[in-house]
């Protein structure tokens, strides 16, 4: 297994390639192929369900201009599985090239730690946080478009803008006082 390297290969003229890594798989079809269908520009969508990707063809594998980790706050297996996957990222990934994100926020079941620790996760590693209506299609479109946005910048096509410049103004920030929250 190796690590995935974020300036190994070369960009593609009008062409980004996204990672989309879901544990459960249940968001990541819907996703994929309405970003395909809502971009303007040839964008290629590759699935993992964790990170490391296999060593096979990795000479033909194209350069990854943005991974997205979905993460169901509903289980606690997807955040683990996220967690452990980070570690197979080069640290290249991090300046831009990486978000997060959540399904299922609305869902009163979810422990309010789960949030918190994803949170502070995408705080800790500066990406951005994005929540996603699931069970919707609007919902899935509007989450498309978001990403598209992101991987317009991630992936070079817009002038004048680079990948780290827009993680800096999307990051997601975290409170220092959010282990004691008040709701007052």
């Amino acid at each position: 297994m190796s690590l995935l390297k974020s300036f190994n290969n070369f960009p593609a003229l009008n062409t980004a390639n996204i990672l989309l890594v879901e544990n459960e798989e249940q968001f990541q079809q819907s996703l994929a192929n309405a970003l395909v269908e809502a971009a303007d520009a040839i964008v290629n969508v590759r699935l993992a369900k964790s990170l490391p990707v296999p060593t096979k063809n990795e000479e033909s594998r194209p350069r990854i201009d943005l991974v997205v980790f979905i993460i169901n706050l509903t289980s606690e297996l997807s955040f683990e599985s996220t967690e452990a996957s980070l570690k197979y990222l080069d640290c290249g990934y991090f300046l831009g090239k990486v978000c997060f994100m959540l399904t299922n926020a609305r869902n009163a079941s979810i422990p309010p730690e789960r949030l918190d620790a994803v949170r502070k996760l995408a705080s800790l590693l500066h990406c951005p946080l994005l929540f996603a209506e699931d069970q919707t299609p609007d919902g899935v479109t509007n989450a498309a478009e978001r990403l598209l946005t992101i991987l317009k910048v991630a992936a070079g096509h817009v002038p004048m803008t680079t990948a780290l410049y827009m993680s800096i103004l999307t990051q997601c920030t975290v409170l220092p006082d959010i282990d004691q929250p008040s709701f007052d």
